[in-house]
């Protein structure tokens, strides 16, 4: 929901009704995420996309219908036996898409919602999309993480808005979207409600340490993929907003000192992508002590030629950090596309962040076989989840 929030608040500040289609579960190679969403607007147009093309004409017809009747639908597309181009996904995966109405009266929260997404601030939404009774299906609960804050809104009773609410907070502490399942009134080992959690965990941070030309491409190619950006540079000649028009934020400071605070603010986890792209020993020897013994970052990369790596290699062995810090420096940063401008060059690391995200080889599609698209990395905290339901 959050890449056609905006489309879908204009509709609801205005009084009137969209059609929301949500994919709420994949099997296979499905093309969009769980949470993937597409919008329409009383006027007919269309925001954000379900499956990249395949079959959007259909949830289209399906989300002018729901918005007129008020009643939500839960539809599954798959691949036809009969005929693969039929509606449905011409790539093998099956995903169900969840659509409901969108208005003041069936998502009164969805201005508060709207305010903490843009804010940064973590806030989940669980919403009942299958239940014995018809009369549960659509109804939501908006969850944040303090245990101690009430949930708004309510599935249709206290039992079940408990379980919910517990499990909810504990998929966005993970920053995962899926279908939970329960007994009709919220039972943990029942079934017969599923209740899909779209987790809005802040926006990732990537942090860009160097003001130069690469810099500006690499914030650009950042935002693009939904980063919040920060480029720090100790020269103030070099770091303003001008140069880099699409950072979130442009600092002045030393770049180890700036780390080294974020980092005890609590503003650096493992989501947190790190380049040094100054390929200066005086900015990038201290930075990359600071991040390198950080314990959880999801990516840390350093700019430079081969004669550059070694070196650094060799000032930060001498600055004592161990060859197991050292093994998590992607350097020299990106994959090898044979990038030679800042905005190929900043295609390149962006290669290299995501396979490490998700795994990938970083080869060729045609050198490999088996599922295109990668399972999530699943981290500590996933497995705990897991663990205890």
């Amino acid at each position: 929901m959050r890449d056609v929030l905006a489309q879908l608040v204009s509709v609801w500040r205005a009084g009137d009704t969209a059609g929301l289609g949500t994919v709420v579960r994949t099997f296979r190679s499905a093309p969009r995420p769980a949470g993937a969403s597409m919008v329409v607007a009383p006027d007919g147009t269309v925001a954000g996309s379900v499956s990249g093309g395949c079959v959007e004409g259909a949830v289209y017809d399906v989300a002018t219908e729901v918005a007129k009747t008020g009643t939500p639908r839960l539809e599954r597309y798959g691949v036809s036996d009969g005929d693969a181009f039929a509606v449905g996904l011409t790539c093998g995966g099956i995903i169900d898409v969840f659509v409901e109405p969108i208005s003041r009266a069936t998502f009164p929260e969805l201005g508060a919602v709207a305010d903490d997404i843009g804010e940064n601030r973590p806030i989940a939404v669980a919403t009942v999309i299958g239940h014995p009774d018809a009369r549960w299906v659509g109804r939501r609960i908006v969850v944040r993480p303090d245990p101690t804050s009430p949930v708004a809104g309510s599935l249709g009773s206290a039992r079940a808005d408990a379980a919910v609410a517990d499990d909810a907070r504990g998929l966005l502490a993970v920053g995962r979207s899926e279908v939970l399942k329960y007994g009709p009134d919220g039972q943990r080992l029942g079934d017969g409600m599923e209740v899909f959690v779209s987790s809005f965990a802040p926006r990732p941070r990537m942090l860009v340490f160097g003001a130069i030309d690469f810099a500006a491409a690499l914030a650009q190619q950042g935002s693009f993929l939904g980063y919040r950006v920060t480029v720090c540079d100790a020269r103030a000649v070099f770091a303003t907003p001008v140069r880099f028009p699409t950072a979130d934020h442009v600092v002045v400071d030393w770049p180890h000192r700036y780390l080294a605070a974020q980092a005890q603010a609590g503003a650096v986890d493992e989501n947190t992508v790190i380049c040094v792209l100054t390929h200066d020993p005086k900015f990038d020897v201290p930075v990359l002590e600071v991040a390198l013994g950080l314990p959880r970052v999801g990516y840390i990369g350093a700019m430079g030629s081969r004669r550059t790596h070694d070196d650094r290699m060799s000032r930060l062995r001498a600055a004592g950090l161990t060859d197991a810090q050292l093994a998590r420096l992607s350097s020299p940063i990106g994959l090898d596309l044979g990038a030679r401008t800042p905005e190929e060059t900043a295609v390149s690391i962006a290669a290299d962040i995501i396979a490490k995200r998700w795994g990938g080889g970083g080869r060729p599609l045609t050198e490999t076989t088996g599922r295109i698209h990668h399972d999530a990395q699943v981290g500590d905290e996933l497995n705990d989840y897991l663990t205890r339901y």
